[in-house]
């Protein structure tokens, strides 16, 4: 592992949270020095910086600032655009700026106003909890620069895998690929409590796919509510996804209502078609997940 060069100096703005507390540790672990700007966090005679409110600095905060190589918001979008325009007068040039933001409409723009300084606009599309290795981050770089190809280089040494993402595509992917995919579990789980079925009458018979989409819902359904609200509710693409969502599955209702099972079939050529040459690379990796699955018995 490399580890630092250029980020010697860190500034985690709400660095008490899970994805601030990923970062932070992993900044330390590559031999950063990193300042935990959280107002939850207790103050330390070690660390001066520390405990501060971004919207609102002091002078310790505001020192930290202006030394730090990188400042790296892990924030809900409210807090993060009212800090910015707080936190830009006390960078240093050519420090880097980066967020987490699961949507890029405002911030990208917002980064994009601090003049002077890198910016690299990044969502992680993983849970905290599951840490970095083999997990995708998306990054769209802002304003490029030595600094912020360090902070690429250095998820990749985490064992992230940063994807590079275009500012104008980052949300209509995010869209498909979480808001649809958590509106998709969420309606099932909905679905589930109308039929007045309960859980443990369903796992001892349920098959491979029921089972994986359970414990799909039980993840979600022990999460915080207000990240998968932030997913639906800020995204401005989320809409399309839930329409598109609730017209497929009203488009295979009406087929199998109306008898049309040449309809049926011919949706399974449009799924095949969406996935062209990846369709067995897909499939294989359901049945290693499928083989994965303990016994029905230990559910």
């Amino acid at each position: 592992m490399t580890g630092v060069r250029l980020l010697r100096r860190s500034v985690v703005i709400g660095g008490a949270g899970a994805v601030g507390g990923l970062f932070a540790e992993a900044l330390k672990a590559s031999g950063a020095a990193v300042t935990v700007a959280d107002p939850a966090v207790p103050a330390d005679p070690a660390d001066p910086g520390a405990g501060g409110d971004a919207t609102d600095p002091g002078p310790a905060l505001i020192a930290e600032l202006r030394a730090a190589d990188l400042v790296l918001l892990a924030v809900p979008e409210r807090t993060a655009l009212a800090a910015l325009p707080v936190l830009a007068p006390h960078l240093r040039p050519g420090a880097l700026l980066a967020d987490t933001l699961s949507v890029k409409r405002s911030v990208v723009p917002a980064l994009r106003a601090v003049s002077g300084v890198e910016a690299v606009s990044l969502n992680p599309m993983f849970a905290p909890s599951l840490g970095f290795p083999g997990r995708p981050v998306a990054a769209v770089v802002v304003r490029d620069g030595p600094a912020a190809a360090e902070l690429l280089r250095l998820l990749a040494e985490w064992g992230a895998r940063p994807v590079p993402v275009g500012a104008g595509d980052h949300d209509r992917l995010a869209a498909a690929s979480q808001a649809l995919t958590h509106a998709a579990v969420l309606g099932f789980g909905v679905a589930l409590t109308r039929l007045g079925v309960g859980a443990c009458d369903l796992a001892p018979i349920a098959p491979p796919p029921h089972r994986a989409l359970l414990a799909l819902l039980a993840r979600v359904a022990s999460g915080t509510p207000e990240v998968y609200w932030d997913v639906q509710a800020a995204n401005p693409n989320a809409p399309d996804a839930r329409k598109a969502l609730a017209e497929g599955i009203r488009h295979v209702a009406d087929l199998v209502d109306d008898g049309d099972e040449a309809g049926f079939e011919a949706v399974f050529g449009e799924l095949r078609a969406f996935f062209g040459g990846a369709l067995p690379t897909h499939a294989d990796l359901c049945a290693r997940m499928f083989d994965g699955l303990p016994p029905s018995e230990e559910t």
